[in-house]
């Protein structure tokens, strides 16, 4: 599903390049990638999102070479095949939790269907809240809705940034379970960028960073 080789990316202006390990991810697999601040894993999980352009190198992404390809056709197979979790929630804020979700199909190509937006939302003890405004929803139900959005139009790729950094241990195994049920759902492959330590132990496949930008 995603394969990275020999990426490198210079900040403008900067006199030191950043040089990242080679990364490989299956369709129903999971990656953690580890890194405390100022190791570059945000710039990799740009450069693997296709929101910046390595200095040097390539990313592949369903066999596709997916950083050579202009802003348009990235922006598009991002949409199709990625879902991504910020540190930050970003929603509509003047649509309904249920029209976000629709959005994020929308924009992916994906047919109307609330069904599948119901049952989602559902899986997440968020059925409830279908109707409801996100800015009615509690920091806990935005980070599940993010989620939600995420892999509503059925992504091969889910990367989640730093998405248990801010939480307690029961709310970090919560979350964690939420990525990995989802990304089941649809057989994605899990990609977790974060610094924090504790999911070290929690899942068997990672990778350490120790650049400085």
């Amino acid at each position: 599903m995603l394969k990275t080789e020999g990426l490198h990316y210079r900040y403008e202006g900067s006199e030191s390049e950043l040089a990242f390990p080679d990364l490989r991810l299956e369709k129903g697999k999971e990656l953690l990638l580890l890194g405390a601040s100022g190791t570059g894993k945000t710039t990799l999980l740009h450069l693997v999102a296709g929101m910046r352009t390595p200095t040097a190198g390539s990313v592949e992404l369903a066999g596709q070479a997916f950083s050579t390809l202009g802003t348009a056709d990235r922006d598009r197979t991002r949409g199709r095949h990625m879902g991504i979790v910020f540190q930050t929630a970003h929603f509509v804020r003047s649509l309904t939790v249920g029209e976000n979700l629709g959005l994020a199909r929308s924009l992916a190509g994906c047919p109307d269907d609330e069904q599948v937006i119901a049952g989602l939302l559902e899986d997440l003890g968020l059925a409830h809240k279908l109707h409801a405004k996100v800015d009615a929803l509690s920091v806990g139900e935005q980070q599940r809705v993010s989620i939600a959005r995420a892999v509503a139009h059925g992504p091969g790729l889910i990367l989640a940034d730093e998405p248990t950094s801010a939480l307690d241990d029961a709310n970090t195994d919560a979350v964690l379970s939420l990525l990995r049920k989802q990304a089941e759902r649809t057989g994605a492959a899990l990609l977790i960028v974060t610094h924090d330590q504790r999911l070290k132990d929690r899942m068997t496949d990672h990778v350490e960073l120790n650049l400085h930008p």
